[in-house]
């Protein structure tokens, strides 16, 4: 093989297992807090039932949330074995945000998190719920500095040369660089779109074995009635973010679209097979100058296109798709949890629309994948943007051992996932018990 098969062999297994990884968080983020309106909702009616529903949904938290440690501990090393250039370049600033999110997110989490799992019989209910309060804080906490350094490599500023390597000479400009409140925003709703239509997804299938189950019905109500809240503030807080990266990364902008050339008056390309060697866009079914007005609010403004760029602009296709993918799911998560929410106001689900959720009960992984995707290989091909090109980070570990581990990572990451998802649809149609 040659440099540039390990390059993508390298930069796969770590696509794979931040991939892995990033599906666990996305749940436990928001579902912290839907186990404190639980808690909250029990300790003000007493309802067993509440209790039972806490008590049901604190386990699907907690299997979520070490399956995200474990994930996240295995993917750090790939820093030193498969990434050292990147340490070593630009180490004074991720270290530092890194280190930030073990000694304040998780160490608050692992404090509180042993109180929440398995003190409610040894501590008063507002100990309880204060305890909960701080897992969800940290969870919400650790999002804050992954993003924090994970917007810096977008849109990087506040750091100052010192030799060969970066270091800090503004941390204030480093956390809340140009693209972090977007994309921290972006994310949180994200985790709340995701969670709620897991709780709505597993109600809808306990609801179907048992269609009795008040639980149930009040967990995917509660499901719905915030995805149906969460989705449209989505929808415009997207668009802020791709303002935002039309202004910092047009290169990530004309690749979403397939903008080949500099023009004016863009049409929005709906679907097309974008060919790399001909620079056109096949098959194209397009909306004239709508791209222009979408961006820039003006049928005729003009836009960049990747000749702008070349040679150094993301690939198009996997871009292209994966923010069409994003968009069409997020779309139909809007219409179903709207509908779902207009529907279950006075009425109870029909079979159908249970189907219908239970179907969904996965979109937002879908939905999140798409947009790392989006984000990730839209930033190609840099690393840290105009500072540290992804080639130029990467170690010495011989082919095979790059071969082997993606494999490995790859079967052992597949069985985990399937007996994840085993175990939350079991415990779903188990439902809760009093």
């Amino acid at each position: 093989m040659d440099a540039g098969d390990a390059l993508l062999l390298a930069r796969a297994q770590f696509g794979l297992n931040i991939a892995f990884h990033i599906l666990f968080p996305t749940i436990s983020i928001a579902l912290a807090w839907y186990l404190i309106g639980f808690r909250v909702k029990y300790a003000r009616t007493q309802d067993p039932q509440w209790l039972a529903t806490y008590h049901l949904w604190v386990k699907i938290f907690a299997l979520t949330f070490a399956m995200g440690v474990v994930s996240g501990i295995t993917m750090s090393f790939q820093f030193g074995t498969n990434w050292p250039g990147y340490m070593l370049k630009v180490g004074n600033i991720a270290g530092p945000l890194l280190g930030y999110e073990v000694l304040t997110a998780f160490f608050l989490e692992a404090t509180f998190l042993g109180v929440m799992l398995f003190g409610m019989e040894r501590v008063s209910s507002r100990v309880h719920i204060f305890s909960s309060v701080m897992v969800a804080a940290g969870t919400t906490l650790s999002a804050f500095w992954i993003l924090a350094l994970n917007s810096w490599m977008h849109t990087p500023q506040g750091h100052v040369m010192d030799g060969s390597a970066l270091i800090a000479g503004d941390w204030a400009q480093v956390i809340f660089n140009p693209s972090f409140p977007y994309r921290f925003t972006h994310m949180m709703l994200a985790s709340g779109l995701t969670a709620s239509f897991l709780v709505a997804g597993l109600s809808a299938w306990r609801l179907l074995k048992a269609p009795q189950d008040p639980g149930a019905l009040k967990t995917l109500r509660a499901g719905v009635l915030v995805a149906a809240i969460i989705a449209p503030l989505q929808v415009f807080v997207g668009d802020l973010h791709g303002l935002n990266t039309l202004e910092h990364q047009p290169a990530k902008i004309a690749a979403v679209e397939a903008i080949w050339n500099t023009q004016k008056g863009v049409p929005l390309v709906l679907f097309a097979i974008p060919n790399e060697e001909t620079k056109r866009n096949d098959f194209a079914i397009e909306v004239p100058k709508l791209a222009s007005f979408v961006l820039k609010h003006d049928l005729d403004a003009e836009l960049q296109g990747l000749d702008a760029f070349a040679p150094d602009h993301p690939p198009v296709a996997p871009v292209f798709f994966a923010f069409r993918l994003m968009v069409g799911v997020g779309m139909l998560m809007l219409a179903l949890a709207w509908f779902g929410a207009w529907w279950m106001r006075k009425r109870t689900p029909p079979g159908w629309l249970l189907w219908a959720f239970a179907g969904m009960t996965f979109s937002g992984w879908i939905a999140t994948l798409s947009g790392w995707l989006v984000t990730e290989i839209g930033r190609q091909p840099w690393l840290v943007t105009g500072i540290l090109r992804t080639e130029d980070a990467l170690g010495r570990v011989p082919d095979a051992a790059l071969g082997a581990s993606f494999a490995g990572y790859l079967l052992v990451y597949g069985v985990m996932l399937v007996a994840y998802v085993v175990v939350l649809t079991h415990l779903a149609r188990e439902g809760a018990q009093p």
